[in-house]
């Protein structure tokens, strides 16, 4: 499901590999990005944080509890 026009409050990473968390508004609880890909996991942190910093909007698209997409305004 889509959660459309967010602010990211907060993320979170370890130094495991692919465990990485953020907390969009209006979306209860921490959120991990889907693990699976590196890659993957490492662009949507990296789209995650530059948008907290920023303080841009997003819509990140979320399935079983997990962040698969973002889109940074």
């Amino acid at each position: 499901m889509w959660h459309n026009n967010k602010t990211v409050s907060r993320t979170f990473a370890t130094s495991g590999s692919q465990n990485c968390w953020a907390i969009v508004s209006g979306v209860p609880g921490w959120k991990k990005i889907k693990t699976g890909s590196t890659d993957g996991v490492a662009n949507l942190f990296t789209a995650l944080n530059a948008a907290r910093a920023g303080g841009k909007k997003v819509d990140v698209y979320i399935v079983s509890d997990k962040i698969e997409r973002v889109v940074m305004h």
